[in-house]
């Protein structure tokens, strides 16, 4: 099935909006086709600040109506203790709360970014969505996520490079209860890196510490600055770690 059938089929929906590249494609895509559609994004401490900018920027570029809830997911418990399935609770949580909100505008469907190369196997936040009943069109019309970058450039979605982005409770680890203090020192920590060039990258806790994964192309990059690095994140973490492995 072509996307454009998809929506033939079902001309009428409401989108989980992340303002990353698989959703905004998935909205450009029902936007040209013709479908009703409205977005929703839901605000939490696990978002960054900067994809609720891009969301809201993308919305107004192309004439989509977005609207915005937000959540306190720390307040669940299943959630801020973060065990392994934490990603179930919380995608249950949220879109929950998006289905709610769908409904009351008379949207019967709500739709997500899934794509034909993420791997659905035993991934907890996926079995929350079949649970609930969220379809995912890209991922029902074989796009994977290169053929969606390459769509997404040609149609000149300013999302199409946009690098792949995990909420900020993957930077935890399992078992460790988070809380708002360590969402909001990875924020931070993250947005230098990213002022300074970095991409692709993460910094993840370890106890006390920070580990910053990024491809291995980006060592050089990283080792250039490291003093200022060493000396900006020290001011959340006791020590500043590299793993030299490398972010795959």
């Amino acid at each position: 099935m072509k996307l454009k059938d998809f929506f033939k089929e079902n001309n009428k929906a409401a989108i989980a909006f992340s303002g990353g590249v698989d959703s905004a494609y998935l909205l450009f895509a029902a936007k040209q086709s013709g479908a009703e559609v409205k977005a929703y994004y839901v605000k939490s401490v696990f978002q960054p600040q900067f994809e609720l900018e891009d969301a809201l920027r993308f919305a107004k570029e192309w004439d989509i109506e977005l609207e915005v809830i937000c959540t306190d997911v720390l307040g669940k418990k299943e959630i801020a203790l973060n065990p392994p399935d934490r990603c179930y609770y919380c995608k249950k949580t949220i879109f929950s709360e998006i289905i709610n909100a769908a409904r009351n505008e008379g949207f019967s469907l709500l739709l997500d970014g899934t794509n034909a190369s993420d791997d659905v196997k035993d991934r907890p936040g996926i079995r929350a969505l079949q649970e609930l009943q969220v379809r995912s069109p890209l991922r029902e019309c074989g796009l994977t996520k290169q053929e969606i970058r390459t769509l997404s450039r040609e149609a000149g979605l300013f999302t199409w490079d946009k690098p792949a982005y995990a909420c900020l409770a993957t930077r935890i680890m399992p078992g460790t209860n988070i809380t708002e203090e360590m969402l909001l020192k990875t924020e931070q920590a993250e947005n230098f890196l990213f002022d300074l060039g970095i991409r692709d990258f993460r910094v993840r806790m370890l106890g006390d510490a920070a580990k910053i994964q990024v491809p291995a192309d980006q060592f050089k990059k990283v080792l250039e600055e490291r003093e200022r690095i060493v000396t900006e994140l020290k001011r959340y973490y006791r020590c500043v770690l590299l793993d030299l492995e490398g972010r795959g």
